[in-house]
Order: C-alpha cells, then structure tokens, then sequence
C-alpha cells in the first residue's frame, strides 16, 4: 500500500506535470473552444484513461527487469533519469506563453472524441518512457510488492488526470480567454514542470 506522504509527493508531482501546457491539455482545451464543453470534457476524459495503458506496460516492465536482471534495471534507472534530465531542460529552452491551436475537422460524435483521446494518448511513445522514468521514483522497496505500488500511483494519475482535463474542457472557453491575457502564466508552468522533471532526473541517477 501507499503511505500518506509517499501519495501526497505523487500527487502533488504529477499535479503540477499535468497542469503545464503540453499536447494533451492543449487539444482538450482547444476542442473545448471550438466544439463545445462536453466534446472537450468527453477527450479530456479519454486522454486520461490512455494514461492506464501506459501503468501496465511500466509495471511488466520494470518488474521484469527487476526479477530478471539488476544490471537491465540499472540501465533503465540511468535511462530514466537521463530522459527526464531531458525534458526538464527542453520545458526550461522552450517556455513560453501557452498557445491554443485550432481545430480542424467536421462534426464528431462523443464517442468518437473519447476514442480519439485515448489513442491520441496510448499510441505515444514519449508517455510510454515518462511513465517508466516517472512512476518508479515514488516506489518505496521497504514497503513491499513494487508492481503493486505502480500500479496503485498509475491509477492516481490516471484519476487526477481525469478531473484535470475534465475541468479543462468544462471551462475551456474561460481559460482559453485568461491564458490569452497572461501569456506569462503558460512560461511560469513550463519552467515549474521543466524544475520538477529535472529534480526527479536527478533523484532517479542518485539513488540507487
């Protein structure tokens, strides 16, 4: 299980990563603009749920490597870690104000939407290497079964993510708005997230 202060760090991490403008938020706020509240609520929501994808691939993987082989998950501890150095100082090279792209295309039902944004999110290679890199440094060995504790913070940001981008599509037009007004705030998040991912980088090459 999970303790209290290992969840809050989790959470309040994987807050503030979801929150920074980034391809997901970005399309669910534009759908939001463009088609409607509930279309872009409905992507929101399917986004989210492609987030599960990605918490099992992580978890057979790194339960694999750690019941196969220390040096296979070292390498992918150092990988990790690098990755994350990575993006880090690519959100630092690259903040700026958060932009809204419009969105092409006819009229889509809800279901499709949903489809759309879990795809949209599953097929992604680069969520695939984050959730490896980023689950992990919260597991807490002394705790026991590690596959179980990434599964259970999977599902937490799977959940966050949900409500997130669900408030996102909901009030979309009023942020789009606001973001327009405050170009700073979208640089602000970059160099928050951009911070995070690299104390996390640092933390997974350290500790061992």
């Amino acid at each position: 299980m999970l303790s209290i202060e290992q969840f809050a760090g989790f959470l309040l991490a994987a807050v503030l990563l979801t929150a920074a403008p980034g391809p997901d938020n970005m399309m669910v706020l534009s759908i939001g603009m463009s088609k409607g509240r509930r279309q872009g609520i409905v992507f929101g929501l399917g986004c989210a749920l492609g987030c599960l994808s990605h918490t099992v691939l992580a978890v057979a993987g790194v339960s694999a490597l750690i019941a196969t082989s220390a040096e296979a998950f070292t390498a992918l501890r150092i990988c990790g870690g690098l990755y994350l150095l990575w993006l880090g100082v690519s959100a630092l090279r690259n903040a700026g104000p958060a932009g809204v792209a419009a969105v092409q295309g006819g009229t889509q039902t809800l279901g499709r939407l949903f489809l759309k944004g879990v795809f949209a999110n599953a097929i992604n290679p680069k969520v695939v290497l984050f959730f490896l890199s980023f689950l992990p440094q919260f597991v807490v060995p002394e705790q026991g079964s590690p596959g179980l504790q990434m599964a259970l913070l999977g599902v937490a940001f799977t959940v966050q993510a949900a409500v997130l981008f669900g408030l996102l599509g909901y009030f979309s037009g009023t942020v789009g708005q606001w973001l327009k007004r405050r170009p700073g705030v979208g640089t602000l998040l970059d160099r928050v997230a951009g911070a995070v991912f690299i104390a996390l980088g640092l933390r997974l090459l350290v500790n061992r």
